[in-house]
């Protein structure tokens, strides 16, 4: 299996409180890897780490070959981000805001306006930040990931806080990347309903523990296995976290 992505018993501990715990990660190469959990459990922290803003505190991974932390540098430019909400210059354009990134990165003019036109919005380049609509402001983080084209996306719910329109219009972006450019998209949400439309495969976590990891009809067969009902998969997601968290109390309560 060609992996471009790997994680080994990635842990992320807080001085009594243990954020990610020994997750192992197997992301291939081309796919979109949904990354699932509730609020807290984990994922955000898993990021950071794949993109060197936190130390692991046990684990290691490797990412298109290359090893963490040898060569940091050298990841960080093949992957393009969206980490929680993305934050502008509210007085400057759309376009100045990218040409700043394009700048830091590095590249060329031109990869500004590609960036605008994978997003759809080159006809609002010119209008301030600050006047764009929250799904605009979506839409022009993910711009600011893309530019490039880098061969790995690592997006952070980047639907959050958008209304079904925007939902629609940003889970059909993610979805046509791997096609439009051979690239390879980590995404991560707390809604299975969301992610089933558009991953390959998935990864749920529960509080910094990876409960389950495969494609679709692999979690189908899982819930058939651990007697949950298949016909629906959100009903699924949520049933592995329940029992996950029942368990954890009563180990709590021995």
């Amino acid at each position: 299996m060609d992996y471009i992505i790997t994680t080994e018993q990635l842990t992320k501990k807080y001085k009594n409180f243990t954020s990610v715990n020994n997750v192992s990660l197997h992301i291939r190469k081309g796919s979109i890897y949904g990354f699932l959990g509730p609020n807290g459990a984990g994922k955000s922290t898993t990021m950071k780490m794949l993109l060197g803003l936190t130390a692991p505190t046990k684990g290691n991974f490797t990412i298109d070959n290359k090893q963490f932390p040898g060569d940091r540098i050298t990841i960080l430019k093949e992957i393009g981000s969206f980490i929680e909400a993305p934050s502008f210059y509210a007085n400057l354009t759309g376009r100045e805001n990218l040409d700043i990134i394009r700048r830091i990165l590095d590249l060329s003019k031109t990869d500004v306006e590609d960036a605008l036109d994978l997003v759809g919005l080159t006809e609002f380049g010119d209008r301030l930040a600050k006047k764009y609509s929250l799904g605009m402001k979506q839409r022009l983080g993910l711009a600011g990931a893309l530019l490039g084209r880098p061969p790995i996306l690592i997006l952070d719910e980047p639907t959050n806080g958008l209304d079904p329109s925007g939902i629609h219009e940003i889970r059909n972006l993610v979805k046509s990347l791997p096609s439009l450019y051979n690239c390879t998209v980590l995404i991560s949400s707390h809604m299975l309903s969301e992610i089933e439309l558009i991953a390959d495969d998935i990864g749920i976590l529960n509080h910094g523990r990876l409960l389950f990891e495969g494609s679709m009809n692999d979690l189908r067969q899982y819930a058939l296995q651990s007697g949950f009902a298949a016909d629906n998969l959100e009903d699924v997601f949520l049933s592995i976290v329940e029992k996950d968290n029942t368990e954890r109390k009563r180990r709590a309560r021995l």
